[in-house]
């Protein structure tokens, strides 16, 4: 096994403060890096900053700064705030940082030198708030960028190229013998149509503006005009994941921990990670990464987030108002990993309630309750006995456990979680069969202090595997036992299923306190709605209804959740997109949508819809369609109708 452990976050470009979408990420890589730990592995975690590019140059001359001074204080405000939520990186990057510079000059050079590199001229559709090239056939409507929707200006001007077109074979033998390189797997597909589709030279290089990092002085030495150009924002970016480990630059030699294990980035980034960077690394013959795993986007009560709209989740006002490893619960345990998620302070709560007060903590606290209680927090029972007379429990707690590492391997926090949970479940569940309040009157104390010790060792081993998530309850849970959350702790509880006999325990206040109501100002006033929405039913004339049914007619509606699993475009269609959806069938459905104007391929994969399901099948331009996608639609657009939060496929709408 190898005892290196090396993943990063995407460095964070630098045009905003930090929101809920960077701290999904930034949780998600540091409970990945603590679970690592945990296990006896030296980690090295990599987070930063993007700071380079067109749009962070026309961002600081909006604000009358030079483009370090706003980059300056913009980085700062990312560490800041990750020093503030415990974040355990062990190298924060900048690309502003001297000896990044030397890397991404030296690694660009050895491209040139190898022959990957050569000068042209680029005419094209470039988008500045992506920072990328687009061809014609990727386009919205001939002039809007796929990914951001914004307008793309036409571009020409000279530039050095990558040679990407001669990696296609290439990328798509390494998809084909790596089939975990892409996590989850259902975005694996994206990927291989994208290469399989023909891979085009990629432009490197800008001479338009001069934020960014010059070319090697080899290269300004065989040609002055070469000052005009500035390395590409994402080649620069990309190359910050070798510079951290010291290749070619001064900082100490890192580099046995390459290759990395994990980049955890967001969808909207997967093709530059999942095809650019492995070009890349192939031209400087490095090692390829072992995972490439990216996650959806986050919603605010069903709406996309904007600006605009004031609807943007700052992360550290919910950690104020909630605490942190409520947020961290929250994050990871709403969404399965690469879906969309939707924050809202309802579910927020929910969890806190239901999950963390009334499973765990309500567990914590009867335990502790009773010790007090019953025998004055001391606890010793025999644990040949104890492991007897709970054998079947025993098993089943270590039948989950050892499935753990596999979930947290495929990045499937969730699963982890909801796993974990049961656990905290079967807890509750046996102290309410076997009553101990009903067997101290009968006498049977030893009985009562052997089912204590029981929830006791229940709760060490769940603490230790539940730490990597939420670490500050997990020292805390812990403490009462007088452990610490370490690696030889969960090899000595979790590993080896070592039991603990003799115990004191310590009480500590109420882990997750109970919440009435929402703690932050994000829902309009009740003065501030329609005057007709408050209106008493009593007082207004009755509704005239369209069309109406009755519930027998209802109820011959098959409404489902689906995944949607792949996306593409129908060829000669302007409106329709052909979908997979899994509706938790035998196989996928294919159903063709006319929403090819409101939503681009990319944006699909992985989204939960609503499927009507029992819908007639039909055929549209020679294909067959086997159900419907619902939406709605006004005078601004139409949207999906999307379940709130995350549902198992096949469930039902009532």
């Amino acid at each position: 096994m190898n005892s290196k452990f090396y993943i990063t976050s995407p460095i964070y470009y630098v045009n905003d403060i930090p929101h809920i979408g960077h701290a999904y990420t930034t949780i998600i890589v540091d409970t990945l890096a603590r679970f690592a730990r945990l296990k006896g592995k030296e980690v090295y975690f990599l987070t930063g900053t993007d700071e380079h590019g067109q749009k962070i140059e026309q961002s600081a001359q909006k604000k009358g700064r030079s483009p370090k001074e706003y980059v300056d204080e913009i980085s700062q405000k990312f560490k800041d705030i990750w020093d503030s939520f415990g974040i355990s990186y062990d190298h924060f990057i900048r690309t502003t940082d001297s000896y990044h510079l030397t890397t991404a000059q030296a690694a660009f050079l050895k491209m040139f030198e190898k022959g990957d590199i050569y000068k042209g001229k680029y005419e094209g559709h470039y988008c500045v708030s992506c920072e990328s090239f687009f061809t014609k056939f990727q386009l919205k409507d001939d002039k809007y960028c796929p990914d951001c929707g914004k307008e793309t200006t036409i571009l020409e001007e000279e530039s050095y190229f990558f040679r990407l077109s001669a990696y296609g074979d290439k990328l798509l033998r390494f998809y084909e013998e790596h089939s975990d390189f892409i996590l989850p797997k259902f975005r694996r597909n994206e990927v291989i149509n994208f290469v399989q589709s023909g891979l085009e030279d990629l432009s490197i290089t800008r001479t338009t503006f001069d934020w960014g990092i010059k070319l090697p002085k080899a290269l300004l030495d065989k040609d002055p005009k070469n000052e005009k150009h500035v390395m590409y924002v994402w080649l620069d970016a990309l190359i910050n994941y070798l510079s951290a480990l010291g290749f070619c630059n001064d900082l100490e030699d890192r580099m046995d921990f390459w290759a990395a294990d994990y980049h955890i980035v967001g969808k909207d980034i997967l093709r530059f990670h999942a095809i650019y960077w492995p070009a890349f690394l192939m031209s400087l013959d490095l090692p390829l990464p072992r995972h490439i795993a990216a996650h959806g986007w986050w919603t605010k009560d069903g709406a996309k987030m904007s600006k605009s709209i004031g609807n943007v989740v700052n992360p550290k006002e919910v950690v104020e108002a909630y605490g942190l490893d409520c947020f961290r619960y929250f994050v990871l345990r709403e969404v399965p990993f690469g879906q969309d998620g939707d924050f809202s302070q309802k579910a927020l709560i929910e969890r806190i309630n239901a999950d963390l007060g009334n499973d765990l903590g309500n567990l914590l606290n009867r335990l502790l309750g009773m010790s007090a209680k019953y025998f004055d927090n001391q606890l010793e029972v025999d644990c040949v006995q104890l492991q007897a007379h709970y054998n079947a429990e025993f098993t089943q707690i270590s039948k989950v456990l050892t499935g753990l590492e596999d979930s947290m391997n495929a990045v499937q926090i969730h699963r982890y979680l909801e796993d974990l949970w049961t656990l905290f479940g079967l807890g509750n569940g046996i102290i309410a069969k076997k009553e101990p309040w009903r067997l101290i009157k009968e006498g049977k104390k030893e009985e009562v202090a052997e089912l204590l010790v029981f929830i006791a060792n229940l709760l060490i081993k769940s603490a230790l595997c539940l730490s990597p998530c939420m670490p500050k309850s997990a020292e805390s849970i812990l403490k009462v036992f007088g452990l610490e959350v370490d690696s030889k702790n969960y090899q000595r509880f979790v590993v080896q299923g070592e039991l603990l006999g003799t115990m004191h325990l310590s009480a500590i206040g109420v882990l997750f306190p109970k919440i009435e109501s929402a703690l932050l100002e994000d829902t309009p006033k009740q003065e501030d709605k329609p005057k007709h929405l408050l209106q008493d039913s009593s007082s207004v004339p009755a509704l005239e209804i369209a069309n109406p049914i009755s519930k027998e007619d209802f109820a011959k509606i098959e409404i489902k959740v689906g995944t949607v699993i792949s996306a593409e475009e129908l060829p000669k269609s302007e409106k329709l997109l052909k979908l997979q959806v899994d509706l938790g069938e035998a196989r996928a459905r294919q159903i063709l949508a006319g929403i090819k104007a409101h939503y681009d391929t990319q944006s699909l994969i992985g989204k939960q819809v609503c499927v009507l399901a029992n819908l007639k099948p039909a055929k549209l331009m020679g294909q067959i369609s086997e159900g419907m996608i619902l939406a709605t639609k006004d005078e601004e657009g139409l949207t999906l109708i999307v379940p709130q939060n995350s549902k198992k496929n096949g469930s039902p709408i009532s």
